[in-house]
């Protein structure tokens, strides 16, 4: 179909791939958020102790994986007191462990972590524990360490990567399942070579950037050998080595078959442009490149969802393979749109026209991949939002509702489009009878002057009567073409507009991948609750003998401070805050609105400190400690105080 001069022709071409690259990536440039969060650690945040731990644990919401520096443990004087990289504890996938050193002073620490989710993003935190008593702290820990350049750019690469995909399997996907001869068509041999290298520069890309990413180093370090290879050993990093590996696979295989269809001896007597009646592939040859093109593309899709969100959170077999369809039904509809818009702005070497039944095939195609796009995507969206509360009140929630509204203007649009398909079907059926029903050959009658007509004269003299206009034009096998200019024209506009809100809708898309979703929100706030709750209650009680010398304070830790067992530490401090040891110290403790107790702590003196282990909370409320200090054969003194357990 012609449409201009070759040079507009080829800058609309260039126009709607570079408007669908930028609008992917553009859509997708907010930063991304994992799934994982911090559920707990122990020490506890803001916690003060009486001894010093000899190590400490991190406990996520969902599996993570660290490096030799995701954990830090830094001193008052910003010293890092642990001397060995982090470990899973006790095999659990969401814990991070690191022992402490040994004789750690008195003050406050700040532990520093940077751990990468199941889902490939990296997350990180700080907070601070006590030894002792509170103090300054030296210690500095970068606030913002998720916006590096390394993770911007990694960001997008990953964009740049998905476009790639989009239009490799939607070019191979017109090819096979639409219009074969397309094959033979140069811009739609260009549009798979940019699609093909897209994904190819951007994956080395990100496997190279992966390092920088996890750990928010520089870009420089993108080179360090040491960093890549232990990119190359984790879930993501394989996946890129394996996406790699098969898009090698795919360049020999998209090779051997142009070269196959551009031999003169093809098996169907064609020439890679008009074989057959509507350019057909060699039966052997079409059977076996669907085939391969399947499993390549659906191996292709796997390494995102294997890698991804799909591979964190709740049903994660169902949703894996749901994400493959959802990512394959993208690219055959995207993709497969904008090489249509390339083949209606040009011919076919040797075949004129589209032919209207490969535009009638591309819409079947195309309905099927929308419904497939919305059935995986309500899905996930449920997967993903987990209420309908959700769609009003997060983020991910109001992106989405968004999207949905995005999907019905791309359902309305593709109605119109297979509308307009429909009538051009219509109008190229009577061309089809026409060119196989011959009209009755009517002969020439010879009339001589002033004698009769001789039969066998008339017979032998006699000629096909033609009428003018319907001499057997050359090419006469060819396909029918599409219809009427003005139908023609309207469908390369709904096309056009299918293309363009389908660039939007996958715009969105990307920038849902980049926002947290409604479950893991409501996940992290409940974790961020927990982890805000102090992990233990510390009561601080001063106490006054009478003398200068009998002035201090006992401070009572009770491990977690909630109803069940809870271990209780109790340190006597003098009245400068040194360490004080006194003969005996008691603890009852008394819920008064319900008359239990007192219950006796039985604290045991552990040559410093008093302590148990096995103080048991039958209720939650507000309990009042009976704090008896003896500090002489016969001074002592009761103090009180109140504290809540929950």
């Amino acid at each position: 179909m012609h449409l201009g001069s070759p040079p507009a022709r080829t800058s609309l071409t260039v126009l709607a791939l570079v408007a669908a690259l930028l609008a992917l990536v553009l859509g997708g440039a907010g930063p991304a958020f994992a799934h994982a969060g911090l559920r707990g650690s122990d020490p506890a945040e803001g916690s003060v102790l009486a001894t010093a731990p000899k190590q400490l644990t991190l406990t996520f919401t969902e599996s993570v994986g660290f490096s030799d520096d995701s954990l830090r443990v830094l001193s008052p004087e910003n010293e890092r007191v642990n001397p060995r990289p982090a470990q899973h504890a006790d095999g659990k996938d969401n814990t991070a462990r690191v022992e402490l050193s040994d004789k750690l002073a008195q003050g406050t620490y700040t532990v520093a972590w940077r751990v990468v989710s199941a889902d490939g993003h990296p997350i990180s935190g700080a907070f601070i524990f006590s030894i002792g008593k509170p103090s300054g702290t030296a210690a500095v820990v970068a606030t913002d360490s998720q916006d590096t350049a390394a993770a911007r750019l990694y960001g997008f690469l990953r964009h740049v990567a998905y476009s790639g995909l989009a239009l490799l399997v939607g070019a191979v996907s017109f090819v096979l399942l639409c219009w074969p001869t397309a094959a033979a068509v140069r811009p739609v041999r260009r549009l798979l070579t940019v699609g093909w290298a897209a994904l190819v520069v951007s994956t080395l890309a990100l496997l190279l950037l992966r390092g920088p990413y996890e750990t928010a180093g520089s870009l420089t370090s993108a080179f360090d050998l040491s960093q890549l290879g232990r990119t190359v050993t984790g879930r993501p990093g394989i996946a890129l080595v394996v996406r790699l590996a098969l898009l090698a696979t795919a360049a020999v295989l998209l090779r051997r078959s142009a070269l196959r269809l551009d031999r003169p001896d093809r098996p169907d007597g064609g020439d890679g442009g008009d074989g057959g009646d509507e350019g057909t592939l060699p039966g052997d040859l079409g059977a076996r490149v669907r085939v391969v093109g399947a499993v390549l593309a659906l191996a292709l899709a796997f390494t995102w969802a294997g890698a991804e969100h799909a591979s964190a959170g709740i049903q994660v077999p169902l949703a894996i393979p749901v994400a493959v369809l959802h990512l394959l039904a993208m690219g055959v509809w995207l993709g497969g749109l904008i090489t249509l818009m390339i083949v209606l702005r040009r011919r076919a070497p040797g075949s004129g026209e589209v032919p209207a039944s490969a535009v009638g095939r591309f819409s079947t195609v195309a309905f099927t991949a929308i419904a497939v796009l919305v059935g995986t995507g309500a899905y996930q969206s449920w997967r993903q939002v987990g209420s309908w509360e959700a769609l009003s009140t997060t983020s991910y929630g109001r992106i989405l509702v968004v999207k949905l509204a995005a999907v019905v203007l791309v359902l309305v649009v593709a109605f119109f489009s297979r509308r307009w398909t429909a009538r051009l079907d219509h109008e190229a059926l009577p061309a089809v009878e026409r060119q196989k029903v011959p009209e009755p050959e009517r002969l020439r009658v010879v009339e001589t002057v002033g004698a009769p007509t001789s039969p066998v004269a008339s017979v032998a003299g006699s000629t096909p009567d033609v009428p003018a206009g319907t001499e057997p034009a050359d090419g006469a096998d060819e396909p029918p073409a599409l219809g009427t200019e003005e139908h023609r024209r309207r469908l390369r506009r709904t096309v056009a507009v299918e293309a363009v809100l389908g660039v939007v809708v996958l715009a969105i898309t990307t920038l849902l991948t980049g926002t947290q979703p409604s479950r893991a929100v409501d996940g992290a706030a409940t974790a961020a609750a927990t982890a805000l709750e102090p992990q233990t209650k510390v009561v601080t009680v001063p106490f006054d003998m009478g003398t200068a010398n009998q002035k201090g304070s006992v401070q009572i830790t009770l491990e977690p401070g909630r109803v069940g067992e809870n271990t209780v530490e109790a340190v006597v401090y003098t009245a400068d805050g040194g360490f004080a040891t006194v003969p005996e110290l008691r603890l009852t403790l008394t819920q008064e609105d319900l008359g239990i107790g007192p219950l006796d702590a039985k604290l045991k003196n552990q040559k410093g400190y008093w302590a148990t282990y096995d103080l048991q909370l039958p209720m939650a409320g507000s309990w009042t400690l009976n704090i008896t200090v003896r500090t002489t054969d016969i001074d002592q003194v009761t103090v009180r105080e109140t504290i809540r357990i929950t």
